[in-house]
């Protein structure tokens, strides 16, 4: 039977850190995979200042409803309109049981597969919920993060 050889681990791979080609610092993936369990943990924890110190000042964030008939979605630019956006997530909706199902992480980027007990404060309904978050880090923060999830 032949084998295939396994791929060289790349620098990122093996816990270095590396430059991107505009000499920006890239974290590695052991940065990137502690720095969004950060976030989760702060997320359930309803720790908004330090939800809020894991995003980049200019991040981008997105959330995308299962279905157009929700209608929830949101999307802000910069750490202005992304804090009072947590802050309602965060008084609105508490998470309980987080579990990370998969974590995919390439460079820069990541894929977060996770799922939650989502209590809605304002209706008292809670709902098993599954998620996939698509991430972007730059300079060790979060620059992109899209959120898509669908309650099961």
């Amino acid at each position: 039977m032949v084998g295939i050889a396994p791929r060289p681990a790349t620098m990122a791979e093996k816990g270095k850190t590396i430059m991107s080609s505009d000499g920006n610092r890239m974290i590695n993936r052991l940065e990137i995979d502690r720095l969004l369990r950060e976030l989760y943990a702060a997320r359930v924890r309803g720790d908004l200042d330090a939800v809020c110190r894991i995003f980049a000042d200019d991040a981008k964030f997105q959330i995308a409803g299962p279905s157009h008939a929700t209608q929830v979605s949101a999307v802000s630019v910069g750490i202005a309109e992304l804090r009072p956006l947590l802050a309602v997530m965060i008084k609105t909706f508490k998470l309980s049981e987080h579990t990370i199902l998969s974590m995919i992480i390439d460079g820069a980027k990541a894929a977060v597969h996770w799922r939650a007990n989502v209590h809605s404060r304002i209706t008292g309904q809670r709902a098993l919920t599954e998620l996939v978050d698509v991430v972007e880090t730059r300079d060790g923060r979060i620059a992109s993060y899209i959120e898509f999830f669908a309650s099961r």
